[in-house]
């Protein structure tokens, strides 16, 4: 979460790829299980007349009683521990007094510290009846993760992930975000490298075992192009129309993928 916000600028620091090491790693595995637990509440919370602050505190809540840290709050100035991005919102969606109505589509980003590493997290969950369309667009977000995920392996390139995420949702009729992409993560939030969800097979960087990566498909209904709301955080799409959002943090190891924040 938090790419390019505040006038598009990076926020990526271009250090390298930072390799983890198998006992980072696992604290990595108990921030991303953090993370788990607390999108797992967070789905069973939302109903129709809930507001996105009370969905708030309860991940904070959870999050401290896991004796983490809530990653989001202050970053940068954020003002919310968790990001809840309704409907034509695609990410950032600040946490407040909005409640949630019948028929609403909501993200909850989540993201938690433990020892100093994060792990990071969102779904899109329908409250209450939604529409087929609704349904359909959440499940092309989940869908097109999991296929990401399935490609991150060291020897891969970043492309082959990339275009796995993209090649899923365009085949089911959707678009994907350009502007914001998923990222490198561990002692920092952001790290490099980034990681599109559009490309090409065969290109990119070279995934190599250690790598921790956020992957996160941004699915739009209609165009893929966004723009940021006078808040200077809240992204929304060009047009409109519906967005889903769905991230874990993967680990690339010996033995391929591990999802850290797997629920």
């Amino acid at each position: 979460m938090f790419q390019h916000v505040r006038a598009q600028q990076p926020l990526i620091q271009k250090t390298g790829v930072i390799i983890k090491s198998p006992g980072e790693i696992d604290v990595m595995r108990r921030a991303g299980q953090v993370v788990a637990r607390t999108v797992k509440a967070l789905m069973a919370a939302v109903r129709p007349g809930i507001s996105t602050g009370e969905l708030d505190a309860l991940a904070e809540d959870m999050i401290r009683s896991d004796g983490a840290i809530p990653s989001f709050k202050g970053y940068r100035g954020f003002p919310g521990s968790i990001c809840t991005s309704l409907n034509d919102q695609v990410v950032h969606g600040i946490p407040g007094k909005r409640i949630v109505q019948e028929g609403d589509i909501l993200s909850l980003d989540v993201g938690a510290i433990v020892e100093g590493y994060h792990g990071d997290s969102a779904v899109t969950v329908g409250v209450g009846a939604i529409t087929r369309e609704a349904q359909s667009l959440i499940d092309a977000a989940d869908g097109a993760l999991a296929a990401a995920a399935a490609r991150t392996h060291a020897g891969a390139r970043m492309g082959d992930l990339s275009w796995a995420a993209q090649e899923y949702a365009e085949g089911l009729g959707f678009s994907v975000v350009r502007q914001y992409v998923g990222h490198g993560i561990g002692r920092d939030l952001h790290e490099e490298p980034a990681v599109p969800n559009y490309g090409t097979p065969g290109r990119g960087m070279l995934l190599q075992t250690g790598m921790v990566l956020a992957i996160e498909p941004m699915v739009n209904a209609g165009t893929w192009r966004t723009r940021v709301l006078d808040d200077d955080w809240t992204v929304v799409t060009e047009d409109g129309g519906l967005s889903a959002h769905a991230e874990h943090t993967v680990a690339i190891t010996e033995n391929g993928p591990e999802i850290l924040t797997a629920r």
